[in-house]
């Protein structure tokens, strides 16, 4: 199984902000969201960064109530992982794991195509094995019609 059967499943929508804005109007857009992360784009679509929930909560420690003001800048993750619509959802997931994400953005062309959590991943390796195991049932009860 492929990201584009999981984009195809869930949307490509994606909440994204621009380095330059404040923290405020990020968390913000979290929030009216309800969203753990908001990837974060230069000109265009070019994904230039991403900044989660952990990332605000150490911008807390270190810049305390002040945060709020500074530019997204001042905590964006810069080190980013994407991943393609042709990758298999297994190598992604072990990749999030390996890193410790829990999004990563998906890049068509270089460009922000969508956006996969690892709650995306879980739910649809979830829905796979209900799907085989439903089959398998249907085997093991001699059901030809679902196969």
């Amino acid at each position: 199984m492929r990201i584009n059967e999981v984009i195809n499943n869930k949307g490509n929508s994606v909440i994204t902000a621009r380095a330059d804005q404040d923290v405020a109007h990020l968390v913000g857009l979290m929030n009216e969201h309800r969203i753990g992360a908001v990837v974060i784009t230069g000109d265009g679509d070019d994904v230039v960064g991403i900044v989660g929930e952990r990332d605000v909560v150490h911008g807390l420690q270190e810049f305390g109530a002040d945060l709020l003001s500074k530019p997204i800048s001042a905590i964006i993750d810069t080190d980013v992982h994407t991943c393609t619509m042709e990758d298999e959802i297994a190598s992604v997931a072990f990749e999030m794991t390996e890193f410790r994400m829990r999004h990563l953005p998906v890049v068509v062309d270089g460009k922000l195509a969508a956006i996969v959590s690892i709650g995306d991943i879980v739910k649809s390796r979830i829905d796979q094995l209900q799907d085989e195991q439903e089959h398998l049932v249907s085997y093991l009860r001699g059901d030809a019609r679902s196969l």
